[in-house]
């Protein structure tokens, strides 16, 4: 007896085994476009090594939404990405919480640890740099895989059995420029900042000291009488003005970086336009700035440094350390280190795979 194939069952098979090549035919067309896709990013990164400009991610921990603007890590990571541009990378600034972008392009992610702990990147060039909050930084963190630990102090060993390099914060010098601009805010003393939610104690006790005192910054209303705040926000762009146009700047720092020896960068910002700074005690300050900075332990202290002329440089020497700040401490140093940093990385894993 013979089988028959109805001509419906015929069609339906041939329809079902075209489908099926096109599918195994979509999928090799996938597979060859990932790999040729694979190739031109290995290319392109090959490309990129020997020229020695590579792409950089930022990652930071001020939040991917408008508040983004007040965070000092902002300013901090585009003065950064700025002198990075400046040695010929491409760098860009990744705000915590973004969606990821362009990932499998980054030749080198650094991690400016601030107040969140981001991780590696598999396949990148990963740096850390820990600028503040080092007693937040565990040693699990610490040691994920990363090709090289900066620290913001020159004292800090705080991570068991990792080997950290010091490289302090640093100031923007095309930013804060020296030239005195007529919008320049003139304050007999000034504090730029915010209160952070607790009594900072700089800004106490300068007020009990009678400084004449204008804060700008927000969240003050619970410490300070509100004569003394000018605005509760200063643009990055009016800072530098801030510093040039008043006669004292008043600087402190959270208590794990003082006692570990980070050295806010305010103290940075503020000698590099030449101003005459007033801060609490930190390891460090007085070898970077000479007398630019002066530190005090007590309300009489900081009455005297207020009222006393004479404690300061005279013209010739303060000329002299903010020439030797703007020279050794601007980002553009600071991006110098990373790039031959990245490149030494760069250098070694080629050795590796081959």
């Amino acid at each position: 007896m013979e089988l028959s194939v109805h001509p419906i069952d015929t069609i339906v098979y041939m329809q079902d085994a075209l489908s099926a090549a096109r599918s195994r035919l979509s999928l090799h067309r996938d597979r060859f476009r990932s790999t040729t896709a694979r190739i031109r990013r290995r290319l392109a990164r090959e490309s990129r090594y020997r020229r020695r400009q590579l792409n950089w991610a930022i990652k930071i921990s001020a939040p991917d939404d408008e508040t983004a603007a007040r965070w000092g890590d902002t300013a901090f990571a585009e003065d950064l990405a700025d002198a990075l541009r400046g040695q010929g990378q491409a760098a860009r600034v990744v705000f915590f919480g973004a969606e990821p972008s362009a990932a499998e392009e980054d030749d080198v992610v650094l991690v400016l640890r601030g107040l969140h702990d981001i991780g590696p990147v598999p396949g990148a060039v990963n740096f850390l740099w820990i600028i503040s909050h080092p007693d937040g930084v565990g040693d699990s963190e610490a040691t994920r895989g990363w090709d090289q630990v900066f620290v913001a102090s020159n004292t800090w060993r705080g991570i068991e059995g990792i080997e950290v390099t010091p490289l302090l914060q640093a100031v923007s010098t095309r930013r804060f420029t020296r030239e005195p601009e007529r919008d320049d805010i003139s304050e007999d003393v000034v504090f730029v900042g915010t209160s952070r939610r607790v009594e900072r104690p700089v800004v106490r006790d300068a007020i009990a000291a009678g400084a004449r005192l204008g804060v700008y910054g927000h969240d003050w209303d619970d410490f300070i009488d509100p004569s003394f705040v000018r605005a509760d926000h200063l643009d990055f762009e009016s800072v530098p003005g801030a510093y040039r146009g008043s006669r004292i700047v008043l600087n402190d720092h959270w208590s794990d970086m003082r006692d570990h020896g980070f050295i806010s960068n305010r103290l940075f910002d503020a000698t590099a336009v030449g101003a005459r700074v007033i801060s609490d005690q930190v390891p460090g300050a007085d070898e970077i700035f000479g007398g630019l900075v002066r530190t005090y332990g007590s309300v009489e202290d900081l009455r005297r440094l207020l009222s006393d002329d004479d404690a300061w440089p005279s013209v010739e020497e303060r000329e002299a350390i903010v020439e030797r700040v703007r020279a050794d401490h601007s980002f553009d140093a600071r991006a110098e280190v990373l790039t031959s940093a990245a490149m030494r990385a760069v250098r070694a894993r080629r050795r590796v795979r081959r």
